[in-house]
């Protein structure tokens, strides 16, 4: 039996500790991300026409059937949208593989940040009768290893049935990281509840686990805000906006596959859109962001939005913006000027009032926050010790804000910002959160990274083509053990184009390899070879 990976992970009813042998094994492995560690063998086993899900022995009741449906979903996909026939009179040398048997040792499916996502999957080669076996402290574990699962799963055209793979199985498996997100930009371009909804399905196919929703900014305010309800006249049309019964099925969606949904509200800057419903929250008719500083009405309006954000969004982190502020019609509207005048304030220093002010809005609905690096950049030691600074501006900032002692989340621009359409699979798969930051303590503090889907050029007919596979090279990182991570992506890449088609065939439109983002195949030919 060949064996890849580095390290062990304990759960309460099995320990595996498996090492990697040479790296000529890790080409025959088409799993991604990468587990932690790993077993396979040499045969296949047949998948039963009647493959059954059991929970015997399982902690969590899934009384809202997280599971099932997680259970339901992965027969869809390993079916690949092909007809698999029913006809049980094929008889091959294959044993049967009944069903797999999953069991979750906590009762409680609550998602939060830093849940346990580790799992145990095993795929026997033989037994009578044989199933597989999936243990994980949570549901949310056991989702990943549904997902795992899928993987091994192959159609045979001669036979018409799904066969697993290099059998015998025994996988052990946890995230890296516990934030491994994506932004999508529905304020540049409105993007339909279907296509959100898709990226969601395609998030979940590559173990990330934070969808981080930039709802508003200068172009654009399509959510529906109750508590102040002309806020989304600053929609681009009447039909190019979310009501809350959207918001809330786009985070009920997401959480039933093991995703939370980040909300950004972004302050004071990239606010324009906001004045539409309500313009006294510009600086002036001629002059209109970012918000209006000197209002107390602005901030009724910022505690008014997140008071509903609380109600529609459970996470335990909101996302306040404070990037990119321009303060000059601050200081060149004269009322507004007058009043930083006596207030002893000028443009900066009103600009970290307008950021700890929200913060504080923020902390009383309950949340933690993060903020763009400027507010670390321009004020950090003034910041809440709740806040956690999102760079993306460039290298070096994770160590400087670890170094402070707050915690950091990657995704700077020129590796992991997806629009940039010329940057490389291979470098985002090179990006490493965790670079020149030596000290433990200080590696704790980054939690996870982002890869950004801004949307100026981005709408539901490219949206998907952008994001894959190169948003996959980033999950591989967030997810894998270093140790597990090629040192030269170029290593991995018959990999990736697996997991590239594999997407495919589950209708997610993934671009080819070749190229930076929005790749089109160039020559006829076979999808694993582009």
């Amino acid at each position: 039996m060949r064996k890849l990976g580095l390290g062990s992970i304990l759960f309460a009813v099995v320990v595996h500790i498996l090492v990697i042998s040479a790296a000529a094994d890790i080409k025959n492995l088409m799993i991604w991300p990468m587990p932690l560690s790993v077993s396979y063998g040499h045969r296949f086993i047949q998948l039963s026409n009647e493959f059954v899900l059991k929970t015997e022995s399982s902690n969590y009741p899934d009384a809202s059937g997280i599971i099932k449906e997680g259970f339901s979903r992965l027969l869809d996909v390993i079916k690949v949208a092909h007809v698999v026939d029913a006809n049980a009179s094929y008889v091959g040398p294959s044993p049967i593989l009944k069903g797999i048997q999953v069991v979750v040792l906590s009762p409680n499916d609550e998602l939060q940040y830093g849940v346990d996502e580790s799992y145990n999957l095993t795929i026997p080669d033989k037994g009578n009768p044989a199933y597989a076996y999936l243990t994980a402290k949570t549901v949310y574990g056991a989702l990943h290893g549904l997902q795992t699962f899928s993987q091994a799963c192959h159609l045979n055209f001669t036979t018409r049935t799904i066969e697993v793979h290099q059998v015998p199985w025994t996988i052990v498996d946890r995230p890296r990281f516990s934030y491994r997100g994506l932004l999508i930009d529905t304020s540049r371009h409105y993007l339909p509840l279907p296509v959100i909804l898709k990226v969601i399905d395609s998030m979940a196919y590559a173990k990330l686990n934070v969808l981080h929703w930039h709802i508003v900014d200068t172009q654009s305010f399509p959510l529906e805000i109750p508590s102040y309800p002309k806020l989304w006249n600053g929609a681009y049309s009447s039909s190019e906006r979310y009501t809350v019964a959207d918001a809330a099925e786009i985070v009920r969606y997401a959480e039933r596959r093991g995703i939370n949904v980040l909300a950004e509200l972004d302050v004071p800057g990239h606010a324009q859109s906001w004045g539409n419903g309500y313009p006294s929250l510009w600086p002036s008719k001629d002059c209109q962001q970012p918000l209006d500083v000197s209002d107390d009405f602005t901030f009724k309006v910022i505690d008014g939005i997140l008071s509903d954000f609380s109600k529609i969004f459970k996470y335990r982190f909101v996302h306040l913006g404070g990037d990119e502020v321009d303060t000059s019609c601050w200081t060149l509207t004269p009322r507004i000027s007058k009043w930083l005048k006596q207030h002893r304030l000028n443009g900066a220093s009103a600009y970290e009032y307008f950021v700890l002010r929200a913060q504080k809005i923020a902390l009383s609905h309950g949340y933690e926050i993060i903020n763009w690096e400027e507010t670390f950049n321009n004020f950090g030691n003034k910041l809440s010790p709740k806040t956690i600074v999102h760079n993306w501006l460039g290298g070096g900032v994770a160590q400087q804000v670890t170094a402070a002692g707050l915690r950091c989340i990657v995704s700077n621009q020129d590796k992991w910002y997806l629009d940039h359409i010329d940057t490389t699979w291979q470098d985002f798969y090179s990006n490493e959160p965790l670079t020149n930051i030596t000290n433990s303590e200080q590696q704790r503090l980054v939690i996870g990274g982002e890869v950004c889907m801004w949307g100026e050029h981005i709408d539901g007919s490219n949206i998907e083509t952008t994001i894959w596979p190169r948003a996959a090279a980033a999950a591989e990182r967030l997810w894998s053990a270093y140790d597990n991570i090629a040192k030269n992506p170029n290593q991995i890449t018959r990999r990736l184009a697996h997991f590239r088609c594999l997407l495919n065939q589950r209708g997610v439109a993934s671009g080819p390899l070749t190229g930076g983002g929005r790749a089109a195949p160039e020559d006829p030919g076979s999808c694993y070879e582009q």
